[in-house]
């Protein structure tokens, strides 16, 4: 008999024929879904974080292989500024003296660094030769005003004889032309005179204006050659009470130079001190051999400090320019092209320009033009940076971080 409430001919469920407890085909079966499920979470998951460090290890390579650069911003502070250039210092006047009579020196008076006052002799030269033309030239002249004097009164004397009919007219003219001969050679003769008296006063060198005696090429006893710039000069003097100062100035700074600018002057003699000098003269025209212009300085009286022929360093303050830019220039590239410099456009891409240099600073350029102060330009580009290139900032938070290794830093869960 079965118990109330059981099937027929089955033993009671989760129990077997030997009173012993079992799982039922169903159960076994959900179970082994659920397994097979677990299974499947696992292997998906796994693979799915596979591939996820698969596509971070392909992003840190692909940024890995984007360059990284440096930039900086291009700097306005202190362009224009100042300008320092060779001088060379000159003399305010400067007269090469030179003999105008032939003959030897006899004595001179002053040497090299000798003040003198206009007129000054400096030295005196004996002239035998012009001594003796003189002699004859008076001679002749003396001559000269006999013949005039005798002429005069015969034709004083034809003129009275014409007037009784005593002669003809013609020999009273001949007699009258013969008195104006002998006077054109007594003027001659009064002239050659004058002038071998100017020529004696040649004999004493004189200075020429107030100044001082630079240079004396000659000594007592020299052959004395009569010039002007051909054969050695026997003294300069020059007048240093004010000195000029000549700067050669680039074509590309010359528009920014005007007269009364001030310029400050040194000289290596004198390391410790500063002069002041004020722009006077402006060539107007570019040497065609250097492409600079010829600028011509006052400087005052330096108290002998600084001397005529003086190498000197002028710096010329000019004014600022908006336009120009100073960049290192460690930030230039060289490409066939011409001169060029490397920045970083908004989406961070390589965008190479031609610039114009106004000056070279040596460690630095200023840049007339092709950047301007608010471009980021990049420092030591690499040789190969092509146009359009996508970089990245060194030190900008694009990126992820690296670990000491060099690898992706992954975060710790």
């Amino acid at each position: 008999m079965n118990s109330e409430g059981d099937s027929p001919g089955l033993a009671p469920a989760g129990v077997d024929d030997d009173g012993r407890r079992s799982i039922s085909p169903g159960r076994l079966k959900v179970a082994g879904i659920i397994a097979a499920a677990v299974a499947a979470v696992v292997v998906v998951g796994g693979i799915v974080s596979r591939r996820a460090d698969d596509a971070a290890v392909v992003e840190w390579t692909r940024a890995q292989a984007i360059p990284s650069v440096s930039v900086i911003k291009p700097s306005t502070a202190g362009v224009g500024g100042a300008i320092v250039l060779p001088g060379r210092v000159e003399a305010f006047y400067r007269a090469p003296i030179y003999a105008r009579v032939s003959g030897y020196l006899k004595t001179w008076y002053t040497d090299i660094g000798s003040r003198v006052k206009s007129g000054q002799v400096l030295a005196e030269i004996e002239t035998p030769d012009l001594d003796q033309q003189l002699a004859q030239a008076r001679a002749e002249l003396a001559t000269a005003r006999a013949n005039e004097s005798l002429a005069e009164i015969s034709a004083k004397r034809w003129q009275l004889m014409l007037k009784a009919d005593s002669v003809s007219q013609q020999a009273a003219d001949e007699k009258t032309g013969d008195l104006e001969a002998k006077r054109a050679v007594r003027g001659a003769a009064e002239a050659n005179v004058q002038k071998l008296q100017a020529m004696e006063g040649f004999k004493r060198i004189v200075a020429p204006f107030d100044g001082v005696v630079t240079a004396r090429t000659t000594d007592v006893g020299a052959l004395i050659n009569a010039g002007s710039g051909v054969g050695p000069q026997l003294f300069t003097v020059s007048d240093i009470h004010r000195l000029r100062v000549y700067v050669s100035v680039p074509q590309d700074e010359s528009a920014s130079i005007r007269p009364d600018m001030t310029a400050r002057l040194s000289v290596p003699e004198r390391p410790d001190r500063t002069f002041t000098a004020t722009v006077t003269n402006i060539a107007g025209a570019v040497n065609v051999e250097s492409g600079t212009v010829l600028v011509e300085l006052m400087l005052g009286d330096t108290g002998g400090a600084v001397q005529p022929g003086d190498y000197a360093q002028v710096e010329l303050d000019l004014p600022a320019e908006p336009n120009v830019v100073r960049i290192p220039a460690t930030a230039l590239v060289f490409k066939s092209k011409g001169l060029q410099v490397a920045t970083v456009n908004a989406n961070d891409r390589v965008s190479l320009r031609p610039i114009a240099v106004k000056r070279d600073l040596g460690s630095a350029v200023e840049v007339a033009s092709g950047v301007g102060p608010d471009d980021r330009v990049i420092d030591n580009p690499p040789e190969s940076l092509q146009d359009g290139e996508e970089v990245q900032l060194a030190g900008a938070d694009g990126g992820q971080a690296t670990g000491g290794g060099g690898e992706p830093a992954h975060e710790a869960h």
